[in-house]
């Protein structure tokens, strides 16, 4: 495999190796795979009233199941559980409760082999919809809230409908990522070597790191995603950052690691993949998955774009930031 793989390709051809092994293995592996995965019906909740569905167009033989080509936008959120004592050993912190620290849009260009990863900074004061509830009834309108308060009152939906709010696009799918099962992912695959141009000290995430190149455990990598305070200003844009250099350099390690050589940590790896994550229920399957990873097979990390919705400081408080027009508008408008 390629040192170049796109992200979402890995993900497909390591679960494809984990249908193989399931047939293997009797069908045991891939029930409790399959049944790892959680989902939320997320068309369900929100219904019709939202942005317009980009045209899916198909491909492939008429003897073969077509895989579909189209354009695609998929809302990637890491979700920081910090309630239990387990993870704030983690670097978690004393608060309760679960946030989305992490939200990307990630859109794929038709013919899938180009693709932009949007981060949206958490801080960034947005016009909250009012948004359904599980309990029933639904959440008031809120305006100047930050953004993750979407997932904290209303959970994946509210964060779905919030995005489509503030963006005008469309979400194809939703996938969230427990940060506790990414540590887990990280320590299947041995580690991941990480370079900093600065050195971090954080009381927060527990993270002490000089400048230069490291080899991190999943403690650690989990500690280099969650760190604000020890870089920069603090506030959540230096994190960002961050994230972004920690997920070029898993895709490196998962691309140069022989998974399909080697059963054992093949099945840890999907294991810890499946464990930790929450999608919509058109992706809630080893399945679908691997489907989604396949038609993904010319996406590779060249041609993947990393940039940051353009933002300014709040007038209202210079601890938030608020959307930078018209610059954030276009971004968006290029995603549709």
């Amino acid at each position: 495999m390629g040192r170049r793989s796109g992200a979402l390709r890995i993900v497909g051809l390591t679960l494809a190796g984990v249908l193989a092994l399931g047939a293997a293995a009797g069908g045991w592996a891939y029930w409790h795979l399959n049944h790892n995965i959680k989902s939320v019906d997320i068309d369900g909740a929100l219904g019709d009233d939202r942005p317009p569905k980009a045209m899916i167009t198909p491909s492939g033989t008429a003897s073969a199941a077509p895989l579909p080509t189209g354009s695609l936008n998929i809302l990637v959120l890491g979700s920081d559980s910090r309630g239990s004592k387990a993870d704030q050993k983690l670097g978690g912190g004393d608060s309760s409760g679960a946030r989305s620290d992490t939200a990307m849009v990630v859109h794929v260009d038709a013919g899938r082999t180009k693709a932009t990863v949007v981060s949206i900074p958490r801080d960034t004061l947005v016009t909250r919809p009012s948004c359904p509830l599980s309990s029933g009834g639904s959440t008031a309108v809120a305006y100047g809230s930050m953004f993750n308060s979407a997932y904290s009152v209303g959970g994946p939906v509210c964060a779905v409908k919030t995005v489509e709010s503030i963006t005008g696009v469309r979400m194809d799918h939703f996938v969230e990522i427990d940060f506790s099962g990414f540590a887990r992912l990280v320590d299947a695959l041995g580690g991941v070597t990480v370079t900093t141009d600065q050195d971090i000290h954080d009381d927060k995430s527990h993270l002490n790191l000089s400048a230069g190149t490291h080899r991190l455990d999943g403690t650690q990598a989990l500690a280099l995603a969650r760190t604000r305070h020890g870089i920069g200003d603090g506030s959540d844009l230096g994190r960002i950052g961050l994230q972004q250099k920690l997920v070029k350099a898993l895709l490196e390690q998962m691309a140069g690691t022989s998974l399909l050589t080697d059963p054992a940590r093949l099945y840890r790896v999907a294991d810890a993949v499946t464990a930790s994550l929450t999608t919509d229920t058109g992706l809630d399957s080893l399945g679908e998955l691997t489907r989604l990873g396949q038609s993904l097979k010319g996406l590779t990390a060249d041609r993947v774009r990393t940039v940051m919705m353009p933002v300014v400081t709040a007038p209202s408080d210079p601890n938030r930031v608020i959307a930078k027009e018209p610059a954030a508008s276009e971004l968006w408008a290029s995603l549709r």
